[in-house]
């Protein structure tokens, strides 16, 4: 029997503001007319989503904002409830939903431990034994019979995440709060997922932006689109999918301008990728040359222009630049417009779609005249990877081969030795 079953699920919200008095009175009239009365229009944040989970699975969610995730995990967890559909959750759930869920800011964090152990229906005699583990992860026990308050949101996101996977509920709801709080405890928070999942066995749901998080903590991933589960499957295939589906949508939607700025010495016109042949195009075949041109305008003479041309993705990652030479641009540059064009050779980058950024520098001593990124858009492709595969981590596409496999030893290992390599690995 599933763990959890949810059936045909719908959450609708109504649209704007709250009903004036006007509108009040008005409705009442048409009621009383027999007409039906004036609804403003229903926005559908769940729209007829089913699934089920069973006992011990992790399932990550995925989807652009507003496609109702958190809707999804509010509803899981009892913190609101559906329009329409069913929804039935046998266990105990200990939910993280977001920054400072379930706690109470007027009281301490000693407080707020049996607060939510209390609402989690656990004893007191288990938790005043789990007390001090929950204070010793959250390493907050300075602070520990503070209000709550005066904790800063990493402090809160530390108190509930400790309260949360040390109280023993049976499936655990986590809503993007792993990104929460310093490297260190971010570090923390995944070994302590880890053990709640390879050794305790957990049901749990998380939600979150990072797909690394979720391909490294989930075997199964739901992915959300305006409500609907548009993909169910394995992490790997979904991630791909969603990375799939967002390509498409920053290749289709109109360049939003990153930083632009300039002194008004040289103004830039255009950049854009080109084939062979000089006509422009979007995607470029992984470890293939990439022709960019690139054309601007002198606003007035110029001395010395040196060309900064740079690559990020579109998260803003930078992957690396090339600077023209006193060779690739003539000293002296009347006013009047101008191109130049940049090879990259065999550019190594994995699937995916990147962005350029450019910079002017002129005169002797350098100054910055321009500036720009997020000037246009290219796809990476390539005939065997696809987004979310295993060779596909990272940000380069490694080009090599393995030369051989010889056995260097066939000593028997005993099962004590065995165990003490594992202890010292650990």
């Amino acid at each position: 029997m599933p763990i959890i079953e949810v059936e045909h699920l719908t959450k609708e919200y109504r649209l704007g503001t709250l009903t004036s008095l006007k509108d009040n009175l008005t409705n009442a009239l048409r009621r009383l007319v027999g007409r039906p009365p004036i609804e403003r229009e229903r926005f559908k944040a769940l729209d007829d989503v089913s699934f089920t989970i069973e006992e011990g699975e992790v399932v990550g969610i995925i989807g652009h904002n507003g496609a109702g995730k958190s809707t999804l995990l509010k509803i899981l967890a009892k913190v609101t409830t559906p329009t329409r559909g069913r929804v039935a959750v046998h266990g105990s759930v200990a939910p993280l939903i977001e920054v400072g869920a379930g706690i109470n800011p007027e009281l301490t964090g000693r407080e707020n431990i049996f607060l939510n152990a209390s609402i989690l229906g656990i004893p007191k005699k288990v938790i005043h034994k789990k007390l001090d583990e929950i204070i010793e992860f959250s390493e907050l026990e300075p602070f520990i019979d503070t209000p709550v308050k005066r904790y800063s949101s990493g402090m809160k996101v530390k108190l509930g995440f400790a309260i949360a996977t040390s109280l023993d509920a049976e499936i655990l709801i986590i809503d993007e709060v792993l990104a929460v709080g310093d490297l260190a405890f971010q570090r923390k928070c995944f070994d302590r997922m880890e053990e709640l999942i390879k050794r305790q066995g957990k049901t749990v749901l998380l939600v979150s932006h990072n797909l690394r998080q979720i391909e490294r903590l989930c075997s199964r991933t739901l992915c959300l689109n305006q409500g609907k589960i548009v993909f169910d499957g394995p992490t790997r295939e979904a991630c791909n999918f969603f990375f799939e589906e967002n390509d498409k949508k920053i290749m289709q939607q109109v360049m939003a301008r990153g930083r632009w700025e300039s002194s008004n010495d040289i103004e830039l016109l255009s950049c854009e990728l080109q084939d062979d042949h000089g006509n422009p195009i979007t995607s470029i075949e992984s470890g293939s040359d990439a022709i960019f041109s690139i054309k601007y305008k002198c606003l007035k003479p110029i001395n010395y222009l040196t060309i900064v041309f740079g690559i990020h993705t579109t998260d803003f990652v930078f992957v690396g630049s090339k600077t023209s030479s006193r060779n690739d641009v003539p000293e002296k540059l009347s006013p009047g417009i101008y191109e130049s064009k940049i090879k990259l050779k065999e550019l190594p980058l994995s699937v995916g779609s990147y962005a350029v950024r450019i910079a002017f520098d002129i005169e002797n001593p350098v100054r910055n005249a321009f500036y720009a990124d997020n000037v246009t858009h290219f796809k990476v492709v390539h005939k065997h990877i696809k987004r979310g595969d295993i060779d596909n981590e990272g940000l380069i596409v490694l080009d090599g081969e393995w030369l051989t496999f010889n056995p260097i030893s066939r000593e028997t290992i005993s099962d004590s030795n065995l165990e003490l390599q594992k202890t010292s690995i650990a």
